[in-house]
């Protein structure tokens, strides 16, 4: 998958270009507007998406100098959200912070998206990498994976659900690759989102589930679910005792999700550009590095040309995963 930019400038834009204006003097014009930023997220209001967004959000409304507004729109998997950035207006008022699968997976899996990355959107730039993990409920004695299987065969009859945030993500896969490489019936029980979905293994109404490192650090910490396993070529350092996917004896799981920025095809660069200087900015600024961190994040500026190759990278290698897996489009 690549990215393009369609050559399409707002006639405001056009008319300050051609008096030999540069990109930089779009900002203090834009600034001076006081007209706020949305920033779309696809997940509901306390989730890890949301946490991020808002921290993010706050900071950058300071380097900016306007308001940030962070916007749930959440279902689907970041569908919604992502449909409203395609239709709104390419002229930088509106964003769409998203990890890897509204814009990697949901294309894939989904027949009728209602969008296009690489024809709808532009990164912006991206901000880090994260893990999807699988944890285990405090209803269950496991502390490992081998330990669950166990458990799942002992007690379940090797029959089993597990929670996933949204259907035919990379979770799902993962549900999937469990079940083949154990030889255990564990199916995906979808959610809407990672929130509900940890509630109820806080709930012990499932015992097991996968998400992202940020969904669940702060109950993993707590030890009310207990993170067993992490995709990923090495450890995730904020969980340095759990190990990988790959030490397990899993393949093709060492590409690291994303997590980044992007706006409406169109979006003039001069403003693209001064949206990835703001954010990496408040990237280098240590609380939010601290704070990103401690969320599960692995925190790293990339500009947009390396953001957009690391998006094709990853969504090229799931594109394989997925075909192989027999997966049909829903």
């Amino acid at each position: 998958m690549s990215f393009s930019r369609r050559n399409v400038v707002s006639l405001g834009v056009q008319m300050l270009l051609a008096l030999g204006l540069s990109g930089a003097a779009l900002a203090p014009a834009h600034a001076q507007s006081g007209t706020p930023i949305r920033l779309l997220v696809g997940f509901p209001a306390g989730a890890g998406t949301d946490a991020i967004a808002r921290t993010l959000g706050e900071k950058l409304k300071d380097v900016l100098g306007v308001p940030v507004v962070v916007e749930n729109r959440a279902g689907a998997g970041g569908q919604i959200a992502a449909t409203v950035l395609k239709s709104s207006p390419a002229d930088g008022h509106t964003l769409f912070l998203s990890h890897d699968h509204t814009i990697s997976i949901l294309p894939q899996v989904v027949k009728n998206p209602g969008f296009n990355p690489a024809t709808d959107f532009v990164p912006v730039a991206g901000f880090a990498t994260f893990a999807n993990v699988l944890a285990v409920s405090g209803g269950t004695p496991a502390k490992s994976i081998d330990e669950y299987v166990k458990w799942v065969r002992t007690q379940k009859g090797g029959k089993e659900t597990i929670g996933i945030p949204a259907p035919a993500s990379i979770p799902e896969f993962l549900v999937k690759m469990i079940s083949d490489k154990y030889k255990i019936d564990v199916q995906p029980a979808p959610y809407r989102g990672s929130a509900p979905m940890t509630a109820d293994m806080l709930g012990n109404q499932i015992t097991a589930g996968i998400a992202s490192v940020p969904d669940f650090i702060e109950n993993h910490k707590a030890g009310k679910v207990r993170i067993v396993a992490s995709i990923g070529s090495k450890r995730q350092a904020v969980i340095p005792n759990v190990p990988t996917f790959t030490e397990l004896g899993f393949s093709n799981l060492e590409d690291l999700p994303y997590y980044g920025i992007f706006a409406p095809v169109g979006t003039p660069q001069p403003i693209i550009d001064k949206y990835g200087d703001a954010l990496q900015k408040v990237l280098a600024m240590p609380d939010v590095k601290q704070k990103l961190t401690t969320m599960g994040l692995t925190v790293g500026y990339e500009p947009q040309g390396q953001f957009a190759g690391r998006v094709r990278t990853y969504t090229q290698t799931w594109e394989k995963i997925i075909q192989s897996s027999g997966f049909k489009p829903l």
